[in-house]
């Protein structure tokens, strides 16, 4: 059992800032969470094809899961601000594991709702929140680019996951594969979880770029606004709409460009790999402009992400070879990289880091109250007019608002 001592030894004796190990640790939880997350694509049409479900009911249980996601990552913020990352993302892999694993069982509509839309949905609530909260606690310099690290996780889940999950689907067929990747996810996030500590002083630290007068040891000061105050600004809900763009885009596009390429005559080998375009885009993205925030601000990271990804959408609605649509994939992923990376340094810059997760958790409501609208609003359309063409013009229109409202906020750090 690795005990503290032994932790703060790992840090103070190798020379290395123990706040690199939590980092390296949350990019192997984010990545190997979403990595089956952004596979609901790939799953989507074997799944359709036994059970002859529409495409709305299919997408709904993604809705329901993003639903669910959103609004458990309030309590999962709150949780790691009080006991820590450690017991919250221990407690997230089981349900995550567990709910794919019971996926390879799948049999009725209402299976589908509860085993992926209920059990999936409450471990995906700490696939971010607590994990970029903590990086927000342990960097202060170099804040932007780590979260940027981090965060690039999903990028490599979404490289890996849908191109892996296609290639077993092929072998093995979607029941024993859900199972196969649901066990995978389970036995790493956990044992990744053991090396998450909530704030450097806990080991006698302190936060990477803080402040020289501060003592070693000493508890982080209750710089910034409670959650209570934050809701009474207006700052706060403009933030909170860029979110919703944010996740009616991202995940209406997860969803449904592959089964969009296969519409269209391409491969589902090559459809899942549209899907790992994106993540791999966004990985650049992510670290890229991570490191660009740090220099000319977090609010003009968010900007650029938005103005990329409405160009993207906007762009997939006549594509139809291709070469285009992977060309605009990574556009799309480099794009909401950009964006994924600027939420939780805007959170510390624009309400300090007194509640810092519980405040990321109410933003991250906003955020998957977009993912849950967005994919199933793409697969009614589609449903409607046999085509995605509206379901990416209002994808687009959605991204643009995206712009307007960043635009509209006001950069300040909160003492």
């Amino acid at each position: 059992m690795v005990n503290q001592e032994s932790k703060q030894s790992l840090g103070k004796e190798s020379g290395v800032f123990y706040g690199y190990f939590i980092v390296a640790a949350a990019s192997i939880i984010i990545s190997a969470m979403w990595a089956l997350y952004y596979s609901f694509g790939v799953f989507f049409k074997p799944v359709l094809t036994e059970f002859g479900w529409t495409r709305a009911m299919t997408s709904g249980a993604f809705s329901l899961s993003a639903i669910i996601h959103g609004l458990l990552a309030i309590a999962m913020g709150g949780l790691t601000d009080k006991f820590g990352p450690r017991m919250v993302m221990t407690l997230c892999g089981v349900f995550v594991g567990t709910g794919y694993f019971l996926m390879s069982q799948l049999s009725a509509v209402w299976q589908l709702y509860l085993f992926y839309g209920v059990i999936v949905g409450i471990g995906m609530g700490g696939s971010f929140i607590p994990l970029l909260s903590t990086i927000a606690r342990w960097f202060v310099k170099k804040r932007g680019m780590m979260t940027g690290i981090v965060a690039a996780g999903s990028g490599i889940g979404a490289l890996v996951g849908p191109p892996v999950a296609s290639r077993l689907i092929s072998v093995y067929g979607w029941r024993a594969s859900y199972a196969i990747m649901g066990s995978i996810v389970l036995v790493v996030v956990v044992l990744a979880a053991q090396l998450i500590k909530k704030d450097p002083a806990q080991l006698g630290l302190v936060a990477y770029g803080a402040h020289q007068g501060e003592q070693k040891g000493s508890k982080p000061g209750p710089n910034g606004i409670s959650l209570k105050e934050v809701v009474y600004t207006n700052q706060f809900w403009v933030f909170s709409g860029t979110g919703f763009c944010y996740g009616f885009c991202l995940f209406a596009t997860m969803v449904h460009i592959a089964p969009h390429a296969t519409e269209l005559g391409i491969s589902a080998t090559r459809a899942a790999n549209i899907i790992a375009t994106i993540g791999a885009l966004s990985i650049v993205g992510k670290v890229s402009l991570g490191r660009v925030g740090d220099t000319i601000g977090n609010r003009q990271t968010l900007i650029i992400g938005f103005i990329l990804m409405s160009a993207a959408l906007f762009g997939l609605v006549p594509a139809k070879m291709a070469w285009v649509i992977y060309l605009l994939a990574g556009v799309f992923g480099f794009a909401f990289g950009g964006c994924a990376v600027s939420h939780s340094p805007l959170v510390a810059v624009l309400f300090g880091l007194r509640s810092h997760g519980l405040i990321f958790g109410f933003f991250g409501v906003s955020v998957m109250s977009g993912g849950a609208i967005g994919p199933w609003l793409a697969g009614y359309l589609f449903d409607v007019t046999g085509s995605y063409q509206q379901a990416f013009f209002t994808c687009g229109a959605i991204s643009f608002s995206g712009i307007i409202l960043t635009a509209l906020l006001k950069q300040r750090m909160v003492k």
